[in-house]
């Protein structure tokens, strides 16, 4: 059908709409602690939808369907493990956040190790937060090049500048309720895509899905264990395991998704958020992972050289774009696009918080006016802004499905970093060197692992725990000093 005139218009006036509303609902700053932290006055169920459009958004929306056009529905069982790793950070690592005044995830661990733990650990979010939300942006750059017919570098920027702009306006307040709200839109729009390819069908849901059926695609859980068993990411021990390993790191450790979490009121608040986007999370990949197999129905499992495609992931967007009426097609894209412009102005949010928190401010001898602090973390926003442009613009040419080359970035140091803040919790005498000895450890062993292509992505984060907490824990045993 195309995209019109009237879908435009709908992309238009609901990206102008949301950048308002996430520079009201940000409000006005005094300091860079509530540009950053939002004054805990943030109502748990916002904070709560808030995560699950910051970890998801574009890479849900156009990967994910796309990946089970081309495979199955294995990648469910990661899900599994994302709702098993929240309730476990919930246990461990949230009453340690909610002691005393933290202003970072990696604040913690200088109170438990010491300075140095704290500022490796915030130099290595920077790097993989920079790498992995690059692609994201990539991502996100793909139904807008599509929509509008434009290259990708003019898509990447584009976006990039429209995230700034509320960002650096409205705050981590502003980015939450955005968040939230497009959660909602975003989720509602591929739900409607479905409803449309089923209607559209001879024979409804049976009959737009029993090629998918025939070829084995509704398959969730994979116990296939014969060859070798590392290669294999979507196994049911790898695909549970790795998605819960990943969870607690991602949701536990890093910034971007620990900056929402001190947002909310209290321990309890910050509990329920958590858990409750992991039953979501649930939720909203198997609605995508089913449009994934409508699609594969819709177009008689077209090869991507017959449906004139280059990636999986322009499949979905392509449908949108031909396959729904004038005005419906415009909502989604809008959707999809202020979905992903949240996630990226939470992630141009969070990297400027730990610079300015973790690094800047500790290793300054100025003392800053509140009035300075504040200009100096709205100028360190513009500069994450153009470094996440770059890592787009260097990840275009990925042969990867963009969903799981993000997942692959991360739990390229997730393993270190989530073993370090264990060792912190569970080993009571580790001290800062055993900490750091352990965290370059998992490191260095994920190099070598993912160098010479030892495992699938799903193994990356246990590994890296692993090392970590062996290395970390040995030396605690030998180390004849008393505790941190």
């Amino acid at each position: 059908m195309g995209f019109t005139t009237l879908d435009y218009i709908v992309v238009a006036v609901y990206l102008v709409g949301v950048a308002v509303f996430g520079i009201v609902r940000g409000g006005k700053h005094q300091t860079a602690r509530d540009y950053f932290l939002g004054k805990g006055e943030i109502p748990w169920w916002v904070v709560c939808f808030s995560i699950v459009a910051a970890e998801t958004s574009t890479l849900t929306f156009i990967s994910i369907p796309g990946l089970a056009y081309i495979s199955n529905l294995n990648f469910l069982q990661v899900t599994f493990g994302y709702l098993l790793g929240r309730i476990a950070i919930s246990a461990l690592f949230l009453p340690a956040y909610f002691k005393g005044e933290l202003s970072t995830a990696y604040a913690f661990l200088e109170s438990r190790f010491g300075a140095k733990t704290r500022r490796f650990a915030s130099v290595t979010f920077l790097f993989t937060r920079l790498a992995a939300d690059g692609v994201r942006l990539f991502a996100t750059a793909i139904p807008l090049k599509l929509v509008m017919d434009i290259d990708y570098p003019l898509a990447i920027i584009i976006l990039a500048a429209v995230a700034f702009v509320y960002t650096f306006a409205g705050g981590v307040r502003g980015v939450i309720w955005v968040d939230a709200v497009q959660m909602v839109v975003y989720l509602g729009g591929a739900t409607l895509a479905g409803i449309v390819l089923i209607a559209g069908a001879e024979g409804g849901w049976s009959g737009i899905t029993a090629l998918a059926s025939e070829a084995g695609k509704f398959q969730v859980f994979n116990f296939d264990f014969a060859g070798d068993f590392f290669q294999k990411p979507y196994s049911v021990l790898a695909a549970i395991l790795g998605g819960a390993f990943l969870s607690m790191a991602s949701h536990g450790t890093d910034q971007l998704i620990v900056q929402r979490v001190l947002a909310t009121k209290s321990l309890a608040s910050s509990r329920k958020a958590l858990i409750g986007s992991g039953v979501i999370i649930v939720v909203q990949f198997a609605i995508f992972l089913t449009v994934g197999l409508l699609l594969f129905g819709h177009y008689n499992g077209a090869s991507l050289v017959d449906l004139g495609v280059a990636r999986a992931d322009e499949i979905f967007p392509k449908f949108i774009i031909e396959g729904l009426p004038p005005g419906v097609s415009g909502i989604i894209i809008a959707g999809l696009l202020a979905a992903a412009l949240s996630t990226l102005a939470g992630s141009m949010s969070s990297l400027a918080s730990s610079t300015v928190l973790d690094l800047y401010k500790p290793l300054s001898a100025k003392n800053f006016s509140e009035e300075q602090e504040l200009r100096l973390s709205r100028r360190v926003t513009l500069l994450w802004a153009v470094l996440l442009v770059g890592s787009a613009l260097f990840f275009m040419e990925t042969p990867q499905t963009v969903v799981e080359l993000a997942l692959s970035i991360a739990s390229f140091t997730y393993g270190g970093l989530l073993g370090t803040f264990l060792l912190g919790v569970l080993i009571k005498r580790t001290t800062q060197e055993d900490a750091l000895a352990g965290f370059v450890g998992g490191i260095f062993i994920m190099i070598i692992v993912i160098t010479l292509k030892l495992a699938a992505w799903t193994w990356f984060t246990m590994i890296g725990v692993a090392t970590t907490l062996l290395i970390g824990g040995l030396l605690s045993m030998l180390s004849k000093k008393s505790p941190s």
